[in-house]
Order: C-alpha cells, then structure tokens, then sequence
C-alpha cells in the first residue's frame, strides 16, 4: 500500500465505522434474519439526512448468491445484470422503516468498482459516504475497505479526465455527479449533484489529492485550485470512453428497471414512486396496474417515455 491509500483508509475508516441511528441497525436484523452475508452497506440520502417516514438504501454483499434465498430466476437475473433490488419494511420501535435493498456478491462489487468497468453503477455510489452497518469478520471488512477505496479512486480518475481547466476539489467531483447521473438515465432533477454535495465539500477536498495520487495522476496546485496533466490525447480517449459507457448505462438502467418488475415486490408502484419522487412525473396505477406490473409494464414504459429519451439524450 502506498502513503497515499493509507490517506484514503485513515479517512474511509472513519466514515464506514461511524455508528447510525440504532433502529436501523434493528432493521438490518430484521432484513437478514438468519442469513449471514459478509456484510451490509448503507448509503444514500437517509444516510445524508435520517428521515424515518423515507426510504432506507442498504447493499447486502454476498460470498456467493446463492447465500441469499431467490428463485431460479432471480438468481440468473442476478448474475447477468446485477444486482437485484427488493423491498423490505418493519416495525421498530413503534414506526415502521422501510428499505430498498440490493444484493451482490463481493466479486461483483469489486468488479463494478475497476476502474476498467463499464458500468458507473458501483463506483459512483460509493465514492460517497457510506457506513458498514455489519459484517462478518474482519477479513469482511478489510476487504470492503479495500473496494471501496478503488471506488474512490476510479472516481476521482473519472473527474479528472472528464473535465479540464483548474478547479477547487469539490468541484472536480461535482461535475463528476452531473455526468455520473447522466450516464446512469436516472430520473433526478436537475442539480443533484449539488445536493449530494452539500456539507461534504471539506470531504471530497480532503479525498482528491490522495485518490489522485492512487490512480496516477500527476496535478498542480495553486491558489487552492487543482490541475491534472493530462494531455489534449488523453482528454479526447478517456471522453470517447466515457460516451460509449453513458451509452450503454443508460440502456442497462432501463433493462434493470424492466428486471426490479419481475425481483422487485410492487415493481410497478415501485417504478412510479421513483420517477415522480426524482422528476416530478405522475405515473399514476390503476388498481389493475397495481395488482398485475407485469403484464403491464409494457405500457407503463410506454407511458413514461418522454422521461427516458430525456435521459438518452443526456
């Protein structure tokens, strides 16, 4: 490990053992029951501001998926185009919490945070803050780190070779976020980036200068500002790259949208909830709608279409 990784470890260790609210911790319990996986990640905007009527985002990191009871299908499903999202919700302490939960093994989180993954999906997350709400051992947990960390990394490498010019810190990531959201055909309002922002500017500033380092890139600084030494050639290579990427993630997204109908308990309302809660479009459900997402998933895409060719052309 270089000076610079133990930078990253001293700040991500930090982060991942800073403890949370305990009745999400009961909710944790009640979602593994008796599974043990090798750990469980919680993230996202309940992280960012605890909210007990919202909607709670844990990762469950498998050794294998068959760890986790699921059909056939959704096993493969798993497998071809991780990872399967499913809904869980339970009574602590008098209030029910609900969560959207993800599965995945370890090998394809780590997979997904290379810097050589196609896909924004992994990497893009967790570069962000997140805390590791249980585990299994400590080899568990040295490898989290370690995935994260390259998380951080391939994320930083991306900022710096999509834009140009001399920014502060934070800024190199923010521009990250537009395009990273962009690339994934998520259907947020404009500015999200911002939002994910907010009050982590001394932490994203503290991150860059060692990420970079980790991933090689050489930069300048002055007056606070940060400059990679990129040159025009490989600006033009890594955008080319980058283009090819939002391309396909954003046909991948709405292949996994399609995939959360058939893993996904209530995919329809669960389809509707996201794009009015992230754009503002109403997809109301019929009873029948409601009560059948499959056969009608069709014509709910159909109906939800000016959101994604918005998002297709980026």
């Amino acid at each position: 490990m270089t000076e610079a990784d133990f930078a990253l470890d001293h700040i991500l260790i930090s982060e991942l053992t800073t403890p949370v609210d305990p009745r999400l911790n009961a909710l944790v319990t009640q979602i593994l029951g008796i599974t043990r996986p090798l750990a469980v990640l919680f993230y996202g905007s309940g992280l960012r501001q605890f909210d007990p009527d919202g909607l709670f985002d844990f990762y469950i990191v498998l050794e294998r998926l068959s760890d986790w009871p699921a059909s056939p299908l959704a096993l493969l499903g798993n497998r071809l185009l991780p990872p399967n999202v499913f809904y869980a919700e339970h009574e602590i302490d008098g209030k029910l919490l609900r969560a959207k939960v993800a599965l995945l093994t370890l090998q394809q989180f780590r997979a997904g945070a290379s810097p050589r993954s196609t896909d924004t999906t992994l990497w893009a997350r967790f570069c962000q803050p997140a805390r590791l709400v249980w585990v299994r051992s400590p080899d568990a947990a040295d490898s989290l780190l370690s995935i994260i960390r390259t998380c951080v990394t391939t994320a930083a490498g991306w900022a710096a070779r999509l834009e140009e010019g001399a920014h502060r810190p934070e800024q190199w990531w923010e521009a990250l976020f537009r395009r990273s959201y962009r690339a994934e055909l998520r259907v947020e309002k404009s500015g999200r980036g911002s939002v994910i922002m907010q009050g982590q500017s001394a932490r994203y500033a503290a991150l860059t200068r060692p990420a970079w380092q980790s991933a090689g890139v050489v930069f300048d600084e002055k007056d606070g500002c940060l400059t990679p030494g990129l040159s025009k050639a490989q600006r033009l290579r890594a955008l080319r790259r980058w283009d090819r990427m939002a391309h396909r993630g954003r046909w991948r997204n709405v292949a996994r949208l399609i995939k959360a109908a058939f893993t996904f308990r209530n995919g329809a309302a669960y389809l509707a909830w996201k794009i009015e809660r992230h754009s503002g479009f109403v997809l109301r459900l019929s009873s029948f709608e409601a009560r059948h997402p499959l056969i009608c998933l069709p014509r709910l895409l159909w109906r939800a279409r000016k959101i994604f060719l918005s998002g297709m052309r980026g």
